[in-house]
């Protein structure tokens, strides 16, 4: 018996749930080790087949988690299973999933010079690394809404119909995914542009975007290389 398949039957899950929840575990020490999140800070989350969401508990130490201290919730928000108070900020993710009906992750961390960025109203939108344009296109920012609060995940809602990654206002980041690692890699990707973003701003005050010619001839690579998903340079996400 696999270590996954004793999870599952010592807590009457399914091997989907039981893998599921060791996924969140995984994802919330990597975070944790990279600083991406600190103490209690940040939720994640993921979709499982029958529409019920496995969501970090509230006031959980996302760098120690253990799967029997994770939430289940409905796609109201509306806690399924005894013992784990599910996230304060579950309805930023009930909003993801209720306007993507396809993605299966959310990640809601804090990434510091993301965070910085928007304290410093410094626009991620910018184009300025080739990579970041090619794949998720800009980062755009949403208004400071109050965490904890229904406004949260309202105040995501339009941006996240037409972005797999954005920054609220002086809090943290969302990332949307196909499954917790993808999600996972939209946030690394954010937090290493917003560490560059920060160093030529530092180094010369200010920032110069690549011209709309050289986006444009970018983001024609992107049928060459194989790249699908949303895009906010494309569809002008938030901008």
């Amino acid at each position: 018996m696999t270590a996954l398949e004793d999870l599952a039957e010592r807590n009457g899950w399914s091997a989907e749930e039981a893998r599921l929840r060791n996924g969140i575990c995984e994802i919330g020490k990597l975070c944790y080790q990279r600083g991406l999140i600190s103490a209690v800070d940040g939720n994640l989350s993921c979709r499982m087949s029958d529409d019920t969401l496995i969501i970090t508990a509230a006031g959980s130490m996302k760098g120690f988690l253990q799967p029997e201290q994770l939430a289940r919730v409905d796609l109201d928000g509306r806690v399924l299973t005894e013992g784990a108070k599910c996230s304060s900020e579950t309805n930023l993710h009930t909003v993801c999933y209720q306007e993507r009906p396809e993605i299966r992750a959310v990640l809601h961390c804090h990434p510091p010079h993301a965070v910085a960025l928007t304290v410093a109203e410094i626009d991620m939108q910018m184009p300025v690394i080739p990579e970041m344009i090619v794949t998720i296109g800009g980062i755009p920012t949403t208004p400071f809404a109050t965490p904890g609060t229904s406004e949260l995940g309202e105040s995501i809602r339009d941006v996240v119909r037409c972005s797999d990654a954005l920054v609220m206002r002086n809090h943290g980041s969302v990332c949307v995914g196909s499954n917790l690692l993808d999600a996972f890699k939209k946030l690394d990707m954010i937090e290493h542009t917003a560490k560059i973003l920060w160093l030529a701003h530092t180094a010369r005050g200010g920032l110069t975007p690549l011209s709309d010619e050289a986006v444009a001839k970018l983001l024609a690579t992107r049928d060459m290389l194989g790249v699908t998903g949303l895009n906010t340079l494309q569809n002008r996400c938030g901008m």
